[in-house]
């Protein structure tokens, strides 16, 4: 089947009545939903009636729907009904407040949005501001007539818009990442027969993320793993430390997936009897601590297989530790398959020497080296053209590769901040917060974070000089509403020059003397308790 429904549908008519996902009391609450299981039949329901609706309502192949609906199962239900009519969907973020919404809303062409009721009238005014003619709905609300779509005769398959997803990428306004079906499906297909320390079971798997659906994680590798196997997933609302075990119980989970942010904070629970009173075979993730990954499996049972994988490559160049030797504690996370070709390079594109960091390069082994990656930035063909330099997905990331070939994370190239598992471009951050009457201009940079892994630390200068406490808390406070929470300064600094180039740009290099010389002197103030999910 070369579409994400048509896989779904052939797994549903085998499946039944078996679950397909599986909604914890805890996160029913949260959410006001049901609790208890939804089988395959049952979703194959809903999705049927989804697309009845929005046939009916004139949306087809070439059109694009926002969805901001969180990790409810009506996500999935939208999600896989848009599929089948060949429409695509841009999975929001919920922490994205005004001025990022706008811009999905524009960049996207989205035709309709369908939203949580709260935050209809946020995002209809982010329709408006964007000059937008996209509608904006609740999922209980009646569907508006689309407009009709560009003509388009291509019949639909696996090279088919599936989603459209936004990642911060290195510099500047997020970029659109098109994923195809056939992005979808290999994901699925990879899971379930890379085998090793990741075998899924056919019909048995019961999986818990907490990992969110506007992510490629949870969205290409936990749903389509699950449905490719004829498993049940379990989607979290977020990682919630202290019932976190509770819900690995609950849910009867035997995979679990995780950030690097998760261990940390599981270890700091003091030891219990019952820490290995559950069903785990292994967690699937990527960033634990090497410090702490030894001492994490030995404690609770089971193995964190560390992976490596961005939006762009999706399943198609994923790299993960599913074998011996899995090199437990020194950042490895693992060999490249068969089907996977890397190079490791210099700054001056030579491959570098055996043990020596350079640059991730990956590609596809075979005729065709981007076959289950991204299909290319939506209307930047610069951006992918770079992306793609040389015939290589150029990743950013610097690691090293050891002598029998396992690859070890070293750091990011890209001017990123990485907070929880968040990239968040600095030069965003930088474009949002300049837009404040009284700010003339302003450098964002990472602020090491024990917990968090790094911290958005920004530098200020005010177009009356000067600053205090009292000001940094009203700056943080206003870009609670115009961005995400967590890409909200946590450290402010008020200073009178910054080192610029020429024509006004941040010299990057520069900044990072300048961020150490401020945190040595204390010369930060720390906002980071105001940075809280906005409801």
């Amino acid at each position: 089947m070369s579409t994400v429904c048509g896989r779904f549908a052939e797994t549903a008519n085998r499946r039944g009545d078996a679950p397909f996902l599986h909604v914890l009391e805890e996160t029913a609450a949260i959410y006001g939903i049901p609790a208890g299981d939804i089988s395959y039949a049952e979703m194959a329901r809903r999705v049927a009636d989804w697309e009845d609706r929005l046939s009916a309502a004139g949306v087809g192949h070439g059109h694009r729907v926002g969805l901001l609906l969180q990790n409810r199962p009506v996500f999935i239900e939208i999600w896989l009904a848009l599929n089948s009519l060949g429409a695509s969907v841009v999975p929001i973020n919920p922490d994205l407040r005004l001025a990022e919404l706008e811009y999905l809303a524009e960049h996207s062409e989205m035709v309709l949005a369908i939203v949580l009721p709260d935050r209809v009238a946020e995002m209809s005014d982010a329709v408006t501001n964007a000059g937008s003619p996209a509608r904006v709905i609740t999922p209980d609300d009646a569907i508006p007539k689309a407009p009709a779509p560009a003509a388009d005769t291509e019949e639909l398959g696996s090279g088919t818009e599936c989603a459209l997803l936004y990642t911060s990428g290195t510099t500047g306004r997020p970029k659109g990442c098109i994923l195809t079906n056939e992005y979808f499906l290999h994901s699925g297909d990879w899971y379930a027969e890379t085998g090793g320390h990741i075998s899924l079971r056919r019909d048995t798997e019961r999986m818990l993320t907490p990992l969110p659906l506007f992510h490629m994680n949870a969205m290409a590798v936990s749903v389509m793993a699950m449905i490719t196997t004829g498993g049940c997933l379990t989607l979290l609302d977020r990682f919630h430390p202290r019932s976190w075990w509770d819900s690995v119980r609950k849910s009867r989970a035997t995979v679990v997936h995780y950030l690097g942010v998760m261990p940390p904070m599981l270890m700091g629970a003091a030891p219990s009897q019952a820490d290995r009173d559950h069903t785990v075979r292994f967690g699937f993730g990527a960033g634990v601590d090497p410090k702490l990954h030894a001492e994490f499996e030995a404690r609770y049972g089971f193995p964190l297989i560390e992976a490596w994988a961005c939006t762009e490559t999706g399943s198609g160049g994923v790299i993960s530790a599913h074998e011996e030797p899995r090199k437990v504690g020194t950042s490895c996370f693992g060999r490249p398959c068969a089907d996977v070709e890397v190079r490791v390079v210099d700054d001056a594109g030579q491959d570098a020497v055996t043990g020596m960091p350079g640059e991730l390069l990956v590609r596809r082994a075979g005729d065709n080296p981007r076959y289950g990656f991204c299909a290319g930035y939506l209307k930047n063909p610069e951006a992918t053209a770079e992306l793609w330099k040389g015939g290589w997905l150029n990743t950013g990331d610097v690691v090293f590769q050891d002598q029998d070939g396992s690859l070890h994370f070293v750091d990011r190239k890209k001017n990123v901040i990485r907070r929880s598992g968040e990239n968040i471009a600095a030069v965003e951050v930088e474009s949002i917060l300049n837009r404040h009457e009284d700010i003339r201009i302003s450098a964002a940079a990472a602020h090491p974070d024990e917990l968090r892994g790094d911290e958005v630390a920004v530098f200020l200068i005010l177009e009356s000089g000067g600053g205090s406490p009292q000001k940094a808390h009203e700056i943080a406070t206003w870009a609670l509403d115009q961005m995400a929470y967590y890409k909200v300064p946590g450290w402010i600094a008020f200073v009178e020059d910054l080192p610029l180039t020429a024509t006004q740009k941040i010299l990057r290099g520069k900044l990072k003397g300048l961020l150490e010389e401020t945190i040595a002197q204390g010369g930060f103030i720390d906002t980071r308790h105001l940075k809280k999910r906005q409801r």
